[in-house]
């Protein structure tokens, strides 16, 4: 029953790199827009990144371009997060999210689509 699972969190000094996986067990993969969603202490949730299906699209937030980037590989129903240049403003709950359409443009909630347990990133020194 557990279709998304995060590993690759942990605590990392600023400056620092890191990378996220997401491992999903739904036969749906291939076809899924994937996601990576993040919620900050005391903030609401945001959108990370998203690929398409086949990889032609690519979005980011403004907060992490240029720093991080995301990666599929359909064939073994993965993705991960590669995050670089880490900042302290990054330490958040990183969520994996799968979904038959973009929602890039949409406000993030787990009313919508598949959502992971998420795996917790600290940016501190």
């Amino acid at each position: 029953q557990v279709q998304l699972v995060e590993s690759g969190g942990g605590l990392v000094l600023p400056g620092g790199s890191l990378t996220l996986s997401c491992e999903a067990s739904v036969m749906t993969f291939s076809s899924d827009y994937m996601y990576w969603a993040r919620q900050a202490p005391g903030k609401g949730l945001e959108w990370v990144s998203v690929i398409s299906p086949t990889s032609d699209r690519i979005y980011y937030a403004d907060s992490v371009k240029g720093r991080f980037t995301i990666s599929r590989n359909n064939a073994r129903r993965s993705m991960i997060l590669q995050m670089h240049s880490l900042k302290p403003e990054d330490t958040a709950l990183y969520i994996c999210v799968r979904d038959i359409i973009n929602r890039w443009i949409t406000t993030p909630t787990s009313a919508f689509g598949s959502w992971g347990q998420g795996i917790q990133v600290t940016v501190s020194s």
